[in-house]
């Protein structure tokens, strides 16, 4: 009987400890297409396209514009939290972020799209999910 037990507890605990980590599938798909801390303007084409970034509902698949933010995904997440403040469904920075912002310069279909990139330093908008960031819905500039 104890070996019962302890297989109950056992499964209890592993069950606690996954939904406890649970992130939105929208999570993942944001760091891919948003937080990259060592993107540079000269890599707007080459990641756009390692990463397969596209937006269906365009006539050509090339996403117009993209930006990445230059931090680690711990200080993206934390706008979820006390590093943001709540603007009706979205989340703004608190602290503004570096950023690269791809705009597409040319392309006539998915995957020869081409970008030109610039280098900015924005307060991020985020909408969030269960306390993750899964979807960039703008910048604000600063000053």
């Amino acid at each position: 009987m104890e070996i019962h037990q302890s297989a109950v507890i056992l499964l209890l605990v592993v069950c606690v400890s996954f939904s406890t980590h649970a992130v939105p599938d929208g999570y993942k798909h944001f760091l891919k297409q948003h937080v990259f801390g060592a993107m540079t303007v000269q890599k707007c084409d080459s990641e756009i396209h390692t990463r397969g970034i596209v937006q269906s509902d365009t006539t050509n698949g090339c996403k117009d514009i993209n930006t990445f933010i230059l931090a680690n995904k711990k200080d993206v997440n934390a706008v979820c939290g006390k590093a943001g403040t709540q603007r009706g469904n979205n989340r703004v920075s608190n602290n503004p972020f570096p950023v690269v912002i791809c705009k597409l310069h040319s392309g006539n279909t998915h995957p020869h799209c081409e970008y030109r990139g610039t280098r900015s330093t924005r307060q991020i908008v985020v909408r969030c999910e269960d306390g993750w960031p899964v979807h960039y819905a703008e910048d604000i500039i600063n000053g």
